[in-house]
């Protein structure tokens, strides 16, 4: 077998209802000729398979699929993505329509089987409102159990389509030949009810979770979408044109101009810029790139224009390699462990085995009235022993806990992740974003003049800069007191690689790194440049402002750490938690941060797949691993973890590939998310438990076991009665979680000013939004009010306020807050609160 013809690739798989369909698809995947290692995804609807191009194709592949009841996309990789997710959207819509029509149907004939019974036709009116519930909404079940019994196989669908059917057809008899039993002095009772209502409960479960599939492929489509369409190719002749990405080949001439994407991987030939890395590298502040750099696919351009050579295209790009880092980690998961569905495929037959010998033993032993009360007793096991209360047992329990971590401000994207997290060991933290701010700010102001002129000099200059860390200055000169109200900067020159130069009413003013001011010979007080070596020793950058002669001012800049962030490291260290950060930045950066917030493992200049290969090793070394993250750049070791977090203020990609979110960012809610963990996974345990315990004593009762003894036979009624007090004690079970509390405030970790740092007077406000109507316009919302330079905004849905805290102390007019939220969110109102 040559290596050369082992291919691995990931096909979405249709039609699978439950984790024992994943394991049969799993099954027959592995058993053809030529497959090396097959592995069925449920929870993400996937199989990725390693297979030998000269035993077997992806068209063989399909049609085993096929005869085994499902369906294999083997289209190529953009057809198939689409075809996926047409199919995903047409399912949710079709069990969406279903399951309301159900519950629509089957809530008057609970009402009427429970509360009005001796009504006039009540049986007649249950009958002709729970038909379609079980042979129109509900005929997927009784498909799929023909299709399981075809294989000689069974899963959940087969005990809902044997209970639901034969207490149906049960009932059936009842209403039109209810002779039979009056005449054996039996009372003849109708269960429409049960099987309408098992129908209506099991549709609600399978359509919540087709709703928290779906968004497994929206990652992949965003991290497609980062490449442009379209380039601008450079002939030889000089001519420019735009030709589609598909076109570029190594080696061909490409122009990148200020705001594009750059589309492949290459080395700059001509001009330069500043490049945004932010999705590969995480770090906030672009690269400067001149010739002979290299650039990569799904970086941002910024202000210049730049010439590069293409060296690699399409699948061999950077941002290539991390999509198929992510599609790999997702498929290469474990099925989400439906424990239900797994012991259906030997409760099922048991419970039917015993249904079928309790009627035979009747019939044998039973005398006179034998088949009377086999009949009975037969049916009355298969009742009592349908699945709502193990169906109701994971469900409610998983969407307690879920809404339970939404009120902590923790949005949590399945049940999986509920399971993990109080498995996890070790969590390795970004830096950037994640225990930092993720932007940078001015931290430290020392300045060797009061003249306000001077310092409003300072502010004007830096608005002429071009720099990316300009804003950053810009942002704390603006507090300044009349910063740059009449201050006309002429000449302004921007010097590369060490800042910008101007003059002002003829003197000159410089503001930049010290090459700036050794270069032109200004002179440096000491007090200023022990605060400047000071603040190089802390990993921040030192930026001068000086006019002709002297420094006036000397300025650092860093990203700076959340207030919470030590105290949460503190915390997750006590509950025997490893912690270790993972950064693009320098060492140097890196060190300093670790050692502020407590971390004593780091790792620095980490590249996507750097940081993947970290997570891998950590979890062959037996850990169980959580990684938490914002960026891009953390997507491929977030979909490798154990368990993915992401920060609510990070990357939209970020927070689709993880399986948590912590809408506040704050670190401190990471021991929030353990501890919800445990008591969700507690409840779901108990939950089972009284499900099965449940059965182990109702199914022997049901089958007259008590008869000989004291000449009790369960009624088919009471039968049903206990089924839905079995169901109802575990619904209250669940709604037990609503009591726990699981948040611990985590409070911010107070330090003392260092003689010049700035100090902020924050001011916040609470303002009302109109028009969010789920999570995602939040999120436009959101984003769009923290793109506002010196504001941190927190929107939430419930109540629908958005609340902003104002760096400087003066809060913005309504109508500049309006303005933004309707250029970059959309049709949204703000207003005073």
């Amino acid at each position: 077998m040559s290596q050369s013809t082992i291919h691995k690739q990931t096909f979405p798989v249709l039609g699978m209802s439950c984790a024992a369909c994943a394991a049969r698809v799993d099954k027959t995947l592995n058993r053809q000729p030529g497959v090396c290692e097959a592995s069925v995804n449920y929870a993400a609807a996937t199989a990725t398979i390693t297979y030998d191009e000269t035993q077997c194709s992806p068209g063989q592949l399909k049609k085993a699929v096929q005869d085994a009841g499902y369906d294999l996309v083997t289209d190529t990789e953009k057809n198939s993505v689409e075809v996926a997710e047409n199919a995903h959207t047409e399912r949710y819509k079709h069990l969406r329509f279903r399951t309301l029509c159900a519950i629509a149907l089957a809530l008057p004939v609970a009402v009427i089987g429970m509360f009005f019974m001796d009504m006039p036709y009540a049986n007649w009116i249950m009958w002709i409102l729970s038909t379609p519930v079980i042979f129109w909404m509900g005929s997927e079940f009784y498909i799929n159990a023909w299709k399981q019994l075809k294989h000689r196989s069974a899963n959940m669908d087969t005990l809902v389509a044997n209970s639901t059917g034969i207490a149906y057809l049960f009932s059936l008899f009842n209403l039109f030949f209810p002779d039979f039993w009056l005449e054996r002095g039996v009372m003849p009772h109708v269960y429409f009810e049960a099987s309408s209502v098992i129908i209506a409960f099991i549709l609600l479960g399978r359509m919540l979770e087709e709703r928290a599939k779906g968004q497994t492929s929206n990652s992949i489509k965003k991290l497609m979408g980062l490449q442009p369409r379209t380039v601008t190719l450079v002939h030889a002749d000089g001519t420019m044109q735009v030709v589609g990405i598909d076109e570029v080949k190594a080696g061909d001439m490409l122009v990148v101009k200020p705001g594009e994407r750059i589309a492949v991987d290459g080395k700059v030939t001509e001009g330069n810029s500043y490049v945004d890395e932010s999705m590969l590298s995480g770090e906030p502040v672009p690269v400067w790139k001149k010739e002979a750099d290299n650039v990569y696919a799904g970086t941002i351009n910024q202000k210049g224009s730049f010439r590069f050579r293409a060296e690699k295209v399409g699948a061999d790009t950077m941002l290539a390699h991390i999509i198929r880092a992510v599609q790999e980690a997702q498929g290469s998961k474990a099925p989400v462990q439906k424990l239900v569905d797994k012991i259906a495929g030997i409760f099922v037959p048991a419970i039917m085995g015993i249904a079928l010998l309790t009627f035979i033993l009747w019939l044998v032993l039973g005398g006179t009235n034998g088949f009377t009360h086999g009949l009975l007793s037969a049916v009355t096991v298969l009742i009592i022993a349908c699945p709502c209360a193990l169906g109701l047992a994971t469900p409610t329990a998983i969407m307690v806990g879920i809404g339970k971590g939404a009120e902590q401000g923790i949005l949590i994207k399945d049940a999986e992740s509920l399971e993990v997290a109080k498995k996890i060991d070790t969590i390795v933290l970004d830096k950037t974003g994640t225990i930092t701010e993720g932007k940078p700010v001015v931290t430290d102001a020392v300045w060797n003049t009061q003249d306000k002129y001077l310092q409003a000099v300072f502010y004007a200059l830096e608005r002429c800069s071009e720099h990316p860390l300009a804003n950053a200055v810009v942002q704390y000169a603006e507090s300044l007191a009349d910063a740059g109200a009449r201050i006309v900067i002429e000449h302004a020159e921007s010097v590369t690689g060490q800042g910008i130069k101007g003059t002002s009413d003829g003197k000159a003013y410089y503001v930049g790194n010290s090459r700036l001011l050794a270069e032109h010979h200004i002179r440096i007080a000491d007090e200023l440049q022990k605060q400047a070596d000071v603040f190089a020793s802390e990993a921040k950058t030192v930026v001068w402002f000086a006019d002709a002669e002297v420094a006036l001012g000397v300025f650092a800049i860093a990203d700076r750490i959340k207030p919470t962030s030590k105290a949460a490291v503190e915390n997750l260290q006590r509950q025997g938690i490893s912690v270790m950060m993972l950064t693009g930045d320098n060492r140097v950066t890196a060190q300093s941060i670790a050692r502020q917030v407590g971390i004593n493992d780091f790792r620095a200049e980490m590249l996507p797949q750097d940081k993947a290969e970290v997570i891998r090793h950590l979890q062959a070394e037996g850990r169980h691993v959580a990684m938490v993250g914002d960026g891009i750049n953390d997507s491929s070791a977030l979909a490798h973890a154990d368990l993915s977090i992401a920060m609510g203020q990070g990357s939209d990609l970020a927070m689709d590939v993880a399986k948590m979110t912590l809408i506040s960012s704050d670190l401190g809610k990471i021991s929030d998310a353990i501890r919800l963990s445990v008591f969700t996974t507690r409840t779901i345990r108990e939950n089972l438990f009284w499900a099965f315990i449940y059965n182990l004593i109702g199914v022997p009762i049901a089958a007259g076991i008590l008869y000989p003894i004291n000449g009790f036979l369960l009624n088919p009624m009471l039968a049903g009665a206990a089924m839905a007090m079995s169901s109802v004690s575990v619904v209250t079970n669940s709604l037990r979680l609503h009591r726990k509390r699981i948040g611990k405030p985590v409070e911010a970790v107070s330090v003392e000013p260092v003689p010049g740092q700035v100090v902020s007077h924050a001011l916040s406000r609470t303002y009302r939004v109109e028009g969010m109507m789920c999570n995602h316009c939040r999120t436009y919302v959101e984003k769009a009010l923290n793109s506002i330079a010196g504001v941190e905004a927190q929107v939430t849905l419930e109540p629908p306020v958005a609340t902003l805290t104002y760096a400087d102390g003066k809060a913005l007019p309504l109508d500049a807050l309006q303005q933004v939220i309707t250029e970059k969110a959309g049709d949204y109102t703000i207003s005073e609160e």
